[in-house]
């Protein structure tokens, strides 16, 4: 069974899509492996952080780019946020956008959840 990759909400697809052509080449080759294998291709393309949350390492001769993104539901794997590194570190900003989708993400399924079972 493979794995399925979705979107936080369509300004984090398009974003992807208008990264330079470099990283979205390896952005579709590294997702075209997850979809396959799962999140975790290991490093140096994919790095857990915490809480849940990990990320897509892209590189290229343009730079480095980063995508958030969760696995909340076992064969889903949800993008939360991407971004074009400049600095060495990952800039705080972009870390909270991540996180705070990456909670309201978590908070969505858990409500299912809960909705899912009050309906038994």
């Amino acid at each position: 069974m493979e794995y399925k990759i979705t979107y936080y909400n369509d300004s984090v697809q398009q974003e992807i899509l208008n990264l330079p052509s470099a990283f979205q080449a390896k952005y579709l080759a590294l997702t075209d492996r997850m979809e396959k294998y799962g999140s975790d291709l290991g490093m140096p393309h994919t790095k857990a952080l915490s809480g849940g949350l990990f990320e897509l390492r892209l590189k290229s001769a343009d730079g480095i780019a980063r995508v958030m993104y969760c696995t909340v539901i076992h064969r889903e794997i949800t993008m939360l946020h991407s971004f074009i590194k400049k600095t060495q570190k990952t800039p705080k900003k972009d870390l909270a956008i991540a996180r705070k989708r990456l909670k309201e993400v978590q908070n969505a399924y858990a409500r299912r959840i809960k909705e899912k079972n009050a309906c038994r």
